[in-house]
């Protein structure tokens, strides 16, 4: 690569960020929190630069695979973290930023997506076995995970026991592991929409691909400590309106996802819907499928509690979450009516977590 492709905002971005968050200005004013948010949002679309640039290189699935699966190693550290430091007070912060994550995931960067390609093209067309495959395990680990800790009885609350933890973490990862084969071996076909114009597109070199892998770690890194180190000043201004503190997680996720939602939302202006499906429902399932394990883990090691049933309340916006997804990824044919009816969700979700 030539030195004055480096000039550009995407490599730019995030070495100012990572210099300015080791500088030590975050949370000295609201002038250097506006800086800090700023270079945040310019390190989120970097990260969705590189992420296409790997993906390019790699091809479908794999480039979605690594943006997936980048975001929620990385989410899941700051949940580890958080919860190594808060100790008994952050017993329910997984369940909490698990659910905000695959609300935000199935609701609103589906939504967006389905609306945007339903406005620019009227209808857009996926594999269904692609979105079945998907849903069936999302489904699976989403009921073991967050909704039958309610339900067993060895512990009182919505708690699993040591046993069932470890048998429960097994379960996600072994769906998860098998999902895996099944998109990148057995069935690779049912995630990738023949390209009609191949020659079209531009196939990086490897050395290019390398650095631009190295920054999107770069760039996701950064945008996880930025947002952990803005979450005291988001958390001023939530208790500042009145807001439950609930919303502070809920304002993390949606920064931690960024990345993924952009990029997904550029491909289905694209017209490249099935893209846009393998991030957000793949996301989705990494970040139930290998959160939960690692944080079972944690808590095992450090004897920490761990709340992971939902409330009744969650129960019900949850099911309905997936009960329309389920419907609108029924035909292999997407239009407006489906991304706004999920968006209606995602306002209903986040109006319920203020007002509750």
């Amino acid at each position: 690569m030539k030195l004055k492709e480096f000039l550009h905002y995407t490599y730019i971005f995030p070495v100012l960020a990572v210099g300015y968050y080791f500088s030590g200005l975050m949370g000295s004013g609201v002038v250097y929190d506006i800086i800090a948010g700023l270079l945040l949002t310019g390190s989120v679309l970097s990260a969705v630069h590189h992420a296409e640039v790997v993906a390019h290189k790699v091809g479908e699935p794999f480039g979605t695979i690594i943006l997936a699966l980048c975001i929620t190693i990385i989410e899941v550290a700051l949940i580890i973290s958080l919860m190594v430091a808060g100790g008994d007070q952050a017993i329910t912060l997984a369940r909490d930023t698990v659910f905000a994550a695959v609300m935000i995931i199935l609701n609103g960067i589906l939504g967006i997506c389905i609306l945007v390609g339903g406005v620019k093209y009227h209808e857009q067309f996926f594999a269904r076995t692609s979105a079945t495959t998907y849903l069936v395990s999302i489904v699976s680990i989403l009921v073991l995970t967050l909704v039958l800790p309610n339900f067993t009885s060895s512990v009182n609350g919505p708690f699993y026991n040591e046993a069932q933890l470890i048998f429960i973490s097994i379960a996600c990862l072994v769906i998860y592991g098998v999902f895996l084969m099944v998109q990148t071996v057995r069935h690779r076909s049912y995630f990738i929409v023949p390209d009609e114009h191949p020659e079209e597109h531009y196939i990086p070199s490897l050395n290019k691909t390398l650095i631009s892998f190295g920054f999107l770690v770069v760039c996701l890194v950064i945008v996880v400590l930025m947002a952990k180190g803005l979450s005291g000043t988001i958390e001023g201004m939530v208790q500042s309106i009145g807001a439950p503190k609930s919303l502070v997680g809920v304002i993390i996720a949606g920064v931690v996802l960024l990345p993924e939602g952009v990029a997904a939302i550029r491909a289905a202006r694209s017209n490249q819907i099935q893209s846009s499906l393998n991030l957000a429902l793949g996301s989705a399932l990494a970040s139930i499928g290998l959160t939960i394990p690692a944080v079972s883990t944690v808590c095992i090691m450090y004897d920490i509690p761990l709340v992971l049933g939902l409330d009744k309340k969650d129960i019900i916006l949850l099911s309905l979450s997936v009960f329309i997804v389920m419907l609108s990824l029924s035909r292999g044919k997407t239009n407006i009516l489906y991304g706004t009816v999920l968006l209606v969700n995602l306002a209903a979700y986040i109006f319920t977590v203020i007002v509750p």
